[in-house]
């Protein structure tokens, strides 16, 4: 046979990303294309899904050609994505979200926060659905957005016939089937997948969305990831520049597939998994446990029954922004400029200088609560605000280093913060699996370590959310019989680095002031 070639599809905040692998996890290829965002107001963000379809298009073509091989050598595909919401009518044709109508823009962007009063109202419900979403609704969910757009938007919501997580739309225009994801149903629409009927009537009754499954399209049954939804249409193969001998497999959510990646090797070991914990850093941070009974825990999304190993339950905790931030900071400074590679490259390498001289006495009295666009775990609140305390008036370069690398031992803290929680909930994760685009900040991936003293494990892939996916494509192609065996044939090789217990007093410190900034704010909020 010659098609024993994998091809995985990620589709992140700003761009399609593809890459081409073999069934033993080496990437042959990887291309990238960006993708538009629509940002009307300050807590809007829109995507055009047929914008992203190109993307995705001229990625896969790209990396099949880079690597040199023929569209019949590539066997199956499958996709993550942001849980972004995509709105179609009945006859498949985009539906407008922008709030002044603008065409084209059908998508809501997972980081959008326009639903927040609608995710106050979900929560005010006190459903047991929010038993597995951490008690606390978030606008990052699908249901406020739901929510909003039917009661802000009536009219295309009387025109919708289907609505989309992004990875189902992405596999609904690959292969025509309406099939949808157990992962993404599971994860962000409030589908209890443990349950006999997974769809809760009553909850969507309560919140005016009783008409859902006849918008939305939404099906009973749904599918496991790796399952196998069906071939290619002819007009995606096209598209694609594959064929329509290609399988699809059923998708997942991206931060998912990247707990996939690092930890696809523990799949068949529960008693290790359970110890591990895969932190899917970059725009946001995602921390994924896995565990064989459902722990719910405040403020940690899930449990989820299967949303990504089979017979797993899956929980996440995370940050809203961290890359983000710092690129939030650099932006707003008077010298940072474009907060691009070789800006923060060149932020990085100061501090490194700085840090030399100054040791941890750098920007001790800067102190700050990476909460710039709410707290997503363990506080579930997402109206929280970031703070600063400790500024001056130094508006110079150094000045900047300064705040970026103390905005650095924010989000590192932020991270002790929730996996805290989770120990604290019954959860014996000891060591943190990094995978995104914080492996390539050298200050990150030195704090995660030291601040949170666990062993941190990196491994040596270029893209861990990729390979994730590419576990799911090897399934679904029946080239792996299932995740367990897809993640032990694929798994890459990893690089440990143990924490500097020396600097365990100063971080212990910093975590006191973190905490004690928490209820000083709150105390503020009151007031």
């Amino acid at each position: 046979m010659n098609d024993r070639l994998v091809m995985a599809v990620d589709v992140g905040t700003g761009s399609a990303r593809a890459g081409l692998f073999d069934l033993g996890g080496s990437l042959l290829a990887r291309a990238e294309a960006p993708i538009l965002m629509n940002r009307p107001d300050a807590d809007h963000a829109e995507h055009q899904s047929e914008d992203i379809w190109k993307a995705v298009t001229l990625a896969v073509r790209a990396a099949r050609e880079t690597a040199g091989v023929a569209p019949e050598a590539v066997g199956a595909l499958a996709f993550d994505a942001t849980c972004s919401l995509v709105v179609r009518d009945g006859e498949g044709a985009p539906l407008s979200v922008n709030r002044e109508g603008a065409p084209g823009w059908d998508t809501i962007v997972w980081l959008d926060h326009r639903a927040m009063a609608e995710a106050d109202a979900c929560t005010a419900t006190g459903h047991r659905v929010l038993d597995f979403s951490g008690r606390v609704m978030s606008p990052e969910m699908e249901m406020p957005k739901l929510m909003w757009l039917k009661r802000h938007l009536p009219a295309q919501w009387a025109k919708a016939g289907l609505i989309f997580d992004l990875v189902d739309f992405l596999s609904w225009r690959a292969t025509g089937s309406n099939s949808r994801s157990r992962c993404a149903l599971t994860a962000k629409w409030n589908y209890l997948s443990h349950t006999e009927n997974g769809w809760q009537a009553d909850f969507l009754a309560m919140i005016g969305l009783d008409d859902l499954m006849a918008r939305a399209g939404l099906p009973r049954e749904v599918q496991a990831v790796g399952a196998p939804i069906g071939p290619l249409t002819a007009a995606a193969a096209e598209d694609l520049g594959l064929t329509t001998h290609c399988t699809v497999a059923t998708g997942l959510i991206d931060a998912y597939a990247g707990a996939l990646g690092v930890l696809g090797r523990y799949a068949a070991e529960p008693a290790k998994l359970e110890r591990r914990l895969a932190m899917i850093a970059g725009t946001s941070s995602c921390l994924v446990a896995f565990s064989q009974t459902p722990k719910p825990l405040f403020g940690m999304w899930g449990p989820y029954y299967e949303a990504g190993f089979p017979g797993c339950w899956l929980i996440e905790g995370g940050q809203s922004v961290g890359g983000a931030l710092l690129d939030h900071l650099v932006r707003s400074h008077s010298v940072g400029g474009v907060p691009d590679a070789e800006t923060h490259g060149r932020v990085i390498r100061r501090i490194q200088e700085l840090r030399a001289r100054e040791g941890a006495s750098l920007g001790a009295r800067l102190n700050i609560l990476p909460d710039f666009h709410g707290n997503r775990s363990p506080l579930a609140d997402p109206h929280a605000l970031g703070v600063i305390s400790g500024l001056s008036l130094d508006s110079s370069f150094d000045g900047l280093c300064r705040l970026y690398w103390r905005a650095c031992v924010a989000i590192a803290l932020g991270i002790r913060h929730v996996l805290q929680a989770m120990i604290d909930g019954g959860y014996e994760v000891d060591t943190l699996h990094l995978t995104g685009g914080h492996v390539r900040n050298p200050l990150l991936t030195e704090l995660y370590g030291d601040v949170t003293g666990c062993p941190l494990i990196i491994p040596e892939t270029p893209d861990a959310v990729l390979l994730g996916t590419a576990m799911v494509a090897a399934v679904g192609g029946g080239f792996h019989a299932d995740l367990g065996a897809a993640g032990l044939a694929m798994a890459p090789p990893e690089r440990l680095r143990l924490p500097n217990l020396a600097l365990k007093p100063d971080y212990d410190r910093d975590f006191g002031k973190f905490l004690a900034m928490q209820r000083h704010r709150a105390e503020l909020d009151r007031l």
